[in-house]
């Protein structure tokens, strides 16, 4: 290994691509690593921006390849995971991969890359939050949110296996304890 790397996960509607995209726009030398899924777009989501689309069996047929850092699936056939060509594309450029991943991605990236890794876990205030966030965000069905809110309550049991916890209540707040954080790690 040759770099470092951020983690960040949470349970949908924590705020997670929020406080990730802030972070981007803070340091020039972290670069974000797009994650596989085989679930479709949402809204505007673009093949190889929010992420790398395939079908279930195409994923299917990578991960038999082993052609993964680390695969879930996290609803039936709906899987997402990190590709080892993405990480050798980012840390071939010298820079510091930063990954917005699901819990159980999260933590299987955590015990990959062991102390070259800050893994942050990001929590909303509440899963009635989370609910009203993901209501509010609209790009879900009324059946997909509550399968995701259902979801949140055994996601937040993950919090002790990461590095850091970042309940985020005040964006601003967040933004600031997330910064202070990344500084810190990136100067050790």
């Amino acid at each position: 290994m040759n770099g470092k790397v951020l983690i960040f996960s949470a349970p949908s509607g924590s705020g997670k691509s929020t406080i990730v995209n802030h972070i981007l726009g803070l340091h020039p030398e972290v670069e974000f690593s797009v994650s596989a899924t085989s679930r479709p777009p949402r809204g505007t989501e673009q093949d190889g921006v929010e992420y790398l689309f395939y079908s279930a069996d195409v994923f299917r047929a990578l991960v038999a390849d082993d052609k993964f850092v680390e695969h879930e699936e996290v609803y039936p056939d709906r899987f997402y995971g990190t590709l080892k060509s993405e990480v050798n594309r980012i840390w071939a450029k010298g820079h510091v991969i930063i990954f917005d991943v699901d819990v159980k991605g999260g933590v299987s990236l955590k015990k990959y890359f062991g102390d070259a890794a800050l893994s942050v876990f990001i929590q909303a205030p509440s899963v009635e939050e989370l609910r009203r966030r993901l209501v509010a965000r609209a790009t879900d069905t009324p059946e997909a949110i509550e399968q995701r809110v259902a979801k949140a309550a055994e996601e937040m049991t993950y919090a002790p296996k990461f590095d850091k916890v970042l309940i985020n209540d005040d964006l601003a707040t967040a933004f600031a304890e997330a910064e202070a954080m990344v500084d810190t790690f990136l100067c050790e």
